[in-house]
């Protein structure tokens, strides 16, 4: 096979899967893995892909709109469920202070509060505050300012002002991207500016997302990956993605 075919399957490959790994590919090409890193330098020179740590994703990994809460609602909700299974396994003893982000997968974690712990529960999550409201457990503290309602969550300088003051025992925090690189990611600023405050403010930080989530670069960081200390995910996780983070001293659990 000459360069240019490798190239050209190596590209249609990371494209249908999403996402690949250098070894992956080496192993599929039958070639080195400097071959696969010298194939995938040319394809994000041409646009075609974007190289990221240990492997390549397609160029519209690079997100910059993102879906609502109804559509995310319905993707991967086996393995979101899953996740906040082994979340829940983080979730203090009563009287200990608890903040959770908005989203569809920490939403999942909610449910699974014992009704038995007394916890302080803050969230910038209409949908999550709805739902805890009537938990006689919990102490619920709404994190109020605009709400964006694509995802529902509470934003703006309130929110990250109410933050700044807070010290919370355990944050469970959602992304949109995970990459060594760029760290976790979202697209709007504002919810960014929120999720950064969030990973100051809290003593222990656990970031739930999908293995979908690993490898994308969306517009804005809000923090490193050294920032946090537990990501939790699903068993599509890569071995090298899941080498890569534990190496930077964040420890992966895979929901089963």
């Amino acid at each position: 096979m000459y360069p240019e075919e490798r190239q050209q399957a190596i590209a249609a490959q990371v494209i249908s899967q999403g996402r690949a790994s250098v070894a992956e590919l080496a192993h599929s090409f039958d070639v080195t893995t400097e071959t696969v890193r010298r194939d995938l330098a040319v394809l994000d020179r041409a646009g075609v892909l974007r190289r990221v740590h240990g492997g390549a994703v397609p160029t519209r990994a690079l997100h910059l709109v993102e879906p609502s809460v109804d559509q995310r609602e319905a993707t991967r909700a086996a393995d979101k469920d899953a996740i906040a299974r082994a979340a829940a396994e983080f979730l203090p003893q009563s009287g200990s202070t608890v903040l959770v982000d908005a989203g569809t997968t920490t939403a999942r974690l909610v449910g699974l509060l014992p009704p038995d712990r007394e916890l302080l529960v803050v969230t910038n999550s209409v949908p999550i505050a709805a739902r805890l409201a009537g938990l006689g457990s919990v102490s619920l503290q709404v994190l109020g300012g605009r709400v964006r309602g694509l995802t529902q969550a509470c934003v703006g300088e309130h929110v990250v002002n109410t933050l700044a003051a807070l010290r919370v025992d355990i944050a469970f925090v959602g992304a949109n991207g995970i990459t060594l690189r760029h760290g976790l990611s979202t697209p709007d600023p504002e919810e960014a500016a929120v999720k950064r405050a969030m990973v100051a403010c809290a003593n222990f930080v656990v970031v739930m997302a999908d293995s979908t989530k690993i490898g994308r670069e969306d517009f804005v960081s809000f923090a490193p990956i050294d920032a946090v200390d537990v990501l939790v995910t699903d068993a599509e996780i890569s071995t090298a993605d899941r080498a890569g983070f534990t190496g930077e001293g964040l420890e992966v659990v895979v929901a089963q």
